[in-house]
């Protein structure tokens, strides 16, 4: 159950950050999940060191879904940043 719940919390934050830096028509659900939980697992290296506080998509939270937000847009910045030469 968790994997499902996984797969969905990530598509969610993915297309959330994908809202967030105007890539929305540039990527399909496909690429909504897999930028949401790399950038679950991304969001959790940078946040939960510096504020102590932890998600996971595997189980639904609020804070796990914001963590895996923060982290997909970070994600994104990099990817505009390599492929465009600028964040936005």
């Amino acid at each position: 159950m968790g994997l499902i719940i996984a797969l969905i919390v990530g598509g969610v934050a993915g297309w959330l950050a994908s809202l967030v830096m105007n890539r929305d028509a540039s990527m399909g659900i496909f690429w909504n999940i897999v930028v949401g939980c790399v950038g679950s697992v991304v969001g959790n290296l940078i946040v939960g060191p510096l504020f102590g506080v932890g998600g996971s998509v595997q189980e639904f939270s609020l804070t796990g879904l914001l963590i895996a937000v923060v982290g997909a847009i970070v994600l994104l910045a990099i990817a505009n940043l390599v492929q465009r030469g600028r964040v936005r």
